[in-house]
């Protein structure tokens, strides 16, 4: 496998399947790079991080195919702090600045999912600077869910963390639920 294998396969799905449900996708990605995700998150792929393609490559698959992959299980946010450190290292040189924003916008995904204000709002920083008005929508929602709770109340099951009164009540009330 490679970074190039990742985000040709990542592009070719395209924006019907990035944000949405869907089963055969999920599937595919699980028989496709299963394994791969398994191998990263050991750091077999740290030495992609030597190149901006390399580094997005390995954020695609730590962040989001472990997100398809493990929809609904804790393993999906297993590559999380990784994936934060990879896209951190990266911003920090310049690497989504010398890429088109369908592909830049990648890099920024793992701050907006981190339980983490500050990251979160880098996200919201980065894209406005970016030009992205709808991501910078998902950032502002992302944000204002962790300054309100501290924590996405919406993993709270799959990751065995008793939920507090409020959040149970953001949650029945229709509140953001990833």
């Amino acid at each position: 496998m490679t970074p190039d294998e990742m985000i040709a396969v990542w592009l070719e799905a395209g924006e019907s399947r990035w944000f949405t449900k869907d089963a055969v996708f999920d599937g595919m990605l699980s028989v496709r790079f299963g394994a791969s995700l398994r191998e990263a998150r050991l750091g077999s792929f740290d030495h992609w991080t030597a190149t901006a393609r390399g580094s997005l490559g390995l954020v695609l698959l730590l962040d989001q195919v472990s997100r398809n992959i493990h929809r609904n299980s804790a393993l999906a946010f297993a590559g999380d702090a990784k994936a934060l450190q990879v896209a951190k290292a990266s911003v920090a040189r310049g690497d989504h600045q010398s890429m088109p924003p369908p592909l830049a916008m990648w890099f920024v995904m793992p701050f907006e999912h981190a339980e983490d204000l500050d990251c979160q709002e880098r996200a919201v920083s980065l894209f406005t600077v970016m030009g992205l008005g709808a991501m910078v929508h998902w950032a502002k929602v992302h944000r204002d869910i962790i300054a309100r709770f501290g924590r996405f109340p919406h993993r709270n099951a799959v990751l065995g963390r008793r939920s507090r009164p409020e959040e149970v009540a953001f949650l029945k009330s229709g509140g953001f639920s990833g």
